[in-house]
């Protein structure tokens, strides 16, 4: 009972996050939706065991997160770090980008994107 109850909740939770995403996760997003990157499928938002990923793309297990600058304070670089382990354990490859990546560099984040998606 338990275990429903903390899926539902975070299955609630990536509701939430999906309503109140960043200016960089739209960006992103209004690219990667619809199949339109290589007719590629990605989800924003998904719970992937006991975490929320920002973007993931089943059919090449790759996972895109977008980090603000609180991602650089150590308590967040240690979370990061579990997190990104327990991911890649499960077989994905994880990309981070900063947000201002996103702002002022997108066709450099698709480089990087292309080289784990062909």
């Amino acid at each position: 009972m338990c275990y429903n109850f903390a899926m539902d909740r975070l299955t609630q939770n990536a509701r939430e996050l999906r309503k109140d995403s960043t200016p960089q996760e739209q960006k992103l997003w209004s690219l990667l939706r619809n199949r339109q990157y290589k007719n590629l499928r990605f989800k924003r938002q998904q719970p992937i065991g006991e975490y929320i990923v920002d973007f993931v793309c089943r059919e090449k297990w790759l996972i895109i997160e977008l980090d603000g600058g609180q991602h650089n304070e150590d308590k967040n670089i240690e979370y990061d770090n579990k997190r990104t382990e327990y991911l890649e354990s499960r077989g994905f490859k994880v990309l981070r980008f900063w947000n201002n990546e996103v702002d002022n560099n997108i066709d450099g984040v698709f480089e990087i994107i292309d080289k784990y998606t062909n």
